[in-house]
């Protein structure tokens, strides 16, 4: 199987003998306590914060986030348009209850629109140190030049030290639809007492995190094959010299890009469209979108990521069939 989509969906084998000792009923024995109290301590020392919480990582669990945050309807809260879905509908939901949402809009090469940060009284800003779907990287370290709002980011495929409170998908790093995972420091967040906790997605999420990996060697060698053998059938949305180190991202003239994903994964080779989209679902990239792209163009984009080490042989295999496939489909349509 060659998985280049493990950023966007990446089931891990959990043996759910492991997970017994964190489940509710077990965790009223003392030496399962210790063990929950001991994981806990190790995942905020991981990323050096003070306090964990699990949510629902959905609209209606980063509403209660968004909730939590406002003491008043002054509060103002600012999101990128380059975050994931979840948090953008709740988003919409928190304003369509009158409170106040910034949103902060992408530039057409795909980067955030930092000039919208500027001269805002911003409270709370969550903003990612790269843009779904893309990969793209966002200078968190630039955004605080000109604003003191305390930053948010989704740490689920990048970590950036320079955020306030960072959150993790699970879905996209074991491959279940456990809670998501919220780390942060003071009093930024109302903690939860050990019964609102789900301490099973805080257990996979921290072995997701320690087994995974990532290869930045292949990156250029894909890229060049596929210019090569695409020719002017390829273009790209974004620099991706700018994204992630072990991303790629990509654009094929005529075709959706849902086809080729699905039709490749009977050759057991597995690509993006986008975020929740590994098996190439019919819904277009909202991110491609909101970089001012119509509808039919966002359908076009394909992300790659690389967590194995292939050899340039196997690479040219990879390419070659993602081509034939391509070409197929294209006579086809």
């Amino acid at each position: 199987m060659i998985k280049l989509n493990a950023l966007q969906y990446n089931p891990i084998c959990l043996d759910l003998k492991d997970f017994e000792n964190y489940s509710l009923d077990s965790l009223k024995g003392i030496s399962s306590s210790s063990e929950f109290i001991n994981l806990e301590k190790d995942f905020k020392n991981e990323f050096n914060f003070s306090q964990i919480k699990t949510f629902s990582f959905s609209k209606e669990g980063f509403l209660g986030l968004f909730l939590n945050l406002s003491k008043d309807l002054k509060v103002k809260i600012a999101v990128s348009l380059g975050e994931c879905e979840a948090l953008i509908e709740g988003a919409k939901l928190y304003q369509s209850l009158g409170f106040d949402v910034e949103f902060i809009e992408l530039k057409k090469a795909g980067n955030v629109n930092f000039d919208q940060l500027k001269n805002k009284d911003i409270e709370f800003l969550f903003l990612s140190s790269y843009v779904m779907d893309t990969f793209l990287i966002t200078s968190l370290e630039e955004i605080k030049n000109f604003t003191n709002a305390k930053i948010i980011s989704n740490a689920s495929a990048d970590f950036s030290k320079i955020s306030d409170a960072i959150y993790f998908d699970n879905y996209k790093l074991c491959g279940y639809h456990f809670s998501g995972v919220l780390l942060f420091n003071d009093e930024l967040f109302e903690n939860s007492s050990l019964a609102f906790i789900d301490t099973i997605a805080i257990k996979a999420c921290f072995e997701s995190l320690k087994n995974r990996r990532f290869n930045i060697k292949v990156k250029n060698i894909f890229k060049e094959k596929l210019i090569t053998k695409f020719k002017d059938d390829i273009y790209f949305f974004v620099d991706n010299n700018k994204t992630l180190p072990y991303t790629l991202h990509f654009g094929l003239k005529n075709i959706k890009a849902r086809e080729i994903i699905r039709t490749l994964v009977f050759d057991n080779i597995f690509l993006s469209n986008g975020e929740g989209c590994s098996l190439g679902l019919s819904k277009p990239s909202r991110v491609i979108q909101a970089m001012g792209y119509d509808e039919v163009t966002s359908r076009n984009s394909i992300s790659l990521n690389f967590s194995e080490d292939y050899g340039e042989d196997l690479i040219e295999k990879i390419v070659d069939k993602i081509f034939q496939r391509y070409r197929q489909i294209v006579i086809l349509n």
